[in-house]
């Protein structure tokens, strides 16, 4: 209990007062308060609440009685004070005509709900700020924030958190409330700060028309999300390039890499490493936004970026999937290879023995070593591994046409290196589980063996003069009629002492049998004199 001094009588109780109090009211200022009047029977003559509206006015400028212009000086926002005001502070010997009686003491219950002077300005107090602030808001910017509005007495009105929506705007145009605008000004993406607001620069005298009253400042915390410029370009952070980089992407290349997709204050909104899987796109030609075809040329094999995409270049004010409105996409990637389609295959020799005269061709046989890699390292396959040579007849689609193109004109003892392009490889669909689609392929090739194959078009070639009488050196029973057993035991017989050679690497019966098909042209499993003829006689067939 307490009063204002010996000659007024003016009693004021402090029945509540918040712990935090960093600013009271002094005379100039304006203030909106809650009250109930009453008589000192307890009998109420008005109250604020019953208009379902706070009573809004200037303090020591004569709009109060004098008493309440006293009384409320000192008061703190949400304070809450018992005010006894004898007459003469009041309404004095006149009264009020039918509502307050000549020489009444005025009893006031008073809650102070705001305060605000002419002068003020709009007041920012940052409580977070994020080691890293590469940019501020701007005038002209685009900024996403979140955001609770609340009264000076910590009445919320709005809440961007509850709509589970950020609220996107242009800064410094005129699209926010003056207050607004000049309190996002320099702010970081990750801040968050809490702006303080006069209502002559908020919603002034007549407030929003629906939960914003007149005269009332306003309190905002906010936390920004996501700020660009619609004049800005992408930009690109962070790179971390090989040293050895003989190739950057060009439009119109074929892309494999790895990313993790994020929204400016790092939310994750997608990764290819949670699939376990690149992606896979050409550049250049639109297949990816904008942004990502701008910002995945000029890169090399192996190397790390950040590529920052503003909306405009990104999925603009629509968003995609999880991708909100008018976000900012960052895009930390890492390129795992790439290629053209208009690419053949690369030989790098890096021995050849003094030697090296006999090369290998088509329809050689040889016997080879190799290391299987991507081109960013990761072993796939590997003969010295398993301790045994990979065998093929070259030219026979043994192998992958880059492999087949990759060891021709080698010599035995040469080492080379093949990088091979996926269309020359294993194309879009790779090997399941084995070699991915569309990856470029390293091999590291040792040849070991060459056996020189037969002439194009030939599985079996005589080293000297055919014999005139061959049939009959074959039909060794005289009956005019070769069977199969008969045929088979001759050719190898030949082969064996060096008078004849089969295609090398092929199953041998199955090249005698071929042989011996071609030759039985009726189809009855036996070759007569009349049908029987030489490679050179029939060209058609591969055969004697």
């Amino acid at each position: 209990m307490g009063t204002t001094g010996a000659g007024h009588p003016l009693q004021i109780e402090r029945r509540f007062v918040p712990d935090e109090c960093p600013r009271t009211v002094r005379s100039g200022d304006f203030v909106r308060y809650h009250y109930v009047g009453t008589f000192p029977d307890g009998q109420k003559f008005d109250s604020s609440y019953d208009r379902d509206s706070t009573f809004n006015v200037f303090v020591g400028k004569g709009q109060l009685i004098t008493g309440m212009d006293q009384a409320l000086v000192g008061m703190c926002v949400n304070e809450r004070r018992f005010v006894k005001i004898p007459p003469k502070l009041a309404y004095g010997s006149e009264g009020v005509s039918g509502v307050i009686p000549p020489n009444s003491v005025l009893h006031f219950d008073v809650l102070l709900m705001d305060i605000w002077n002419s002068e003020d300005q709009v007041q920012i107090h940052t409580y977070f700020k994020p080691p890293s602030c590469p940019r501020t808001i701007q005038v002209s910017d685009f900024v996403r924030y979140h955001y609770n509005g609340t009264f000076l007495d910590g009445t919320l009105f709005d809440s961007s958190h509850n709509r589970m929506k950020t609220y996107d705007t242009y800064v410094g145009i005129g699209w926010l409330i003056p207050g607004m605008d000049k309190g996002l000004l320099g702010m970081c993406v990750g801040e968050k700060r809490i702006i303080t607001i006069p209502p002559f620069l908020a919603y002034g005298e007549d407030g929003d028309g629906k939960d914003i009253p007149g005269q009332a400042s306003l309190v905002f915390d906010v936390a920004l999300l996501d700020l660009h410029n619609p004049k800005d370009s992408i930009s690109i952070e962070n790179k971390v390039v090989p040293e050895n980089c003989e190739r950057i992407s060009q439009s119109g290349d074929f892309l494999r890499y790895h990313y993790n997709g994020t929204l400016l204050d790092g939310t994750l909104f997608d990764s290819s490493y949670s699939r376990n899987r690149t992606f896979d796109t050409y550049i250049g030609q639109g297949y990816v936004i904008p942004g990502m075809d701008e910002g995945l040329l000029g890169v090399c094999i192996g190397e790390k970026r950040r590529i920052v995409v503003p909306p405009h270049l990104g999925y603009g004010e629509e968003g995609r999937g999880n991708i909100p409105g008018s976000a900012v996409l960052v895009f930390d990637i890492h390129v795992i290879d790439f290629h053209n389609p208009s690419d053949s295959i690369s030989i790098t020799s890096h021995y050849k023995p003094p030697d090296c005269s006999v090369l290998s061709k088509k329809g050689d046989y040889l016997k080879y070593h190799y290391n299987a890699s991507l081109l960013d390292g990761t072993l796939l396959d590997s003969t010295w591994n398993l301790g045994k040579t990979y065998n093929i007849v070259l030219g026979s689609g043994q192998v992958v046409l880059g492999m087949d193109m990759g060891l021709r004109e080698m010599c035995v003892g040469e080492k080379r290196t093949v990088i091979i392009p996926p269309h020359l490889g294993y194309g879009e669909a790779g090997v399941d589980g084995e070699v991915p689609g569309s990856a470029v392929l390293v091999f590291d090739i040792e040849l070991l063996e060459l056996v020189a194959g037969l002439p194009e078009g030939y599985m079996f070639i005589w080293n000297g003069e055919v014999s005139p009488n061959l049939f009959e050196e074959i039909d060794k029973d005289g009956n005019g009629e070769v069977l199969l057993e008969e045929f088979s035991e001759y050719i190898h017989a030949q082969v064996a002492s060096g008078k004849g050679k089969l295609a090398p690497g092929f199953d041998a019966e199955l090249v005698v049998k071929n042989m011996f098909t071609n030759q039985d042209r009726n189809g009855d499993g036996k070759v007569t004199a009349e049908e029987f003829k030489l490679k050179d006689q029939e060209a058609k067939h591969d055969e004697l």
